[in-house]
């Protein structure tokens, strides 16, 4: 990513099994705060999928959502200034 463009955080309120994304790079929360595990962050590499340590939840790239988005809906973490 160019710099000064954060990494995208998503989080699993909805305990979904899996959650499309539009990036490669990315930080899973878990759930919202206070509910989140450790902020790790997961880089598929040459690959289309990966899983949460943490949460076990399946992250697919799908190139057809843009950073912002996600599939179900409503999966990306806001971080919220202190």
């Amino acid at each position: 990513m160019a710099a000064g463009h954060a990494i995208p955080h998503f989080q699993n309120d909805g305990g979904h099994r899996m959650i499309e994304i539009g990036v490669k790079e990315f930080m899973c929360t878990g759930a919202s705060i206070p509910y989140d595990h450790p902020h790790i962050f997961i880089d598929m590499g040459d690959e289309t999928e990966k899983v949460c340590s943490y949460c076990s939840t399946l992250f697919r790239y799908n190139p057809s959502l843009k950073a912002s988005e996600t599939n179900p809906p409503g999966c990306i973490f806001h971080v919220k200034a202190a």
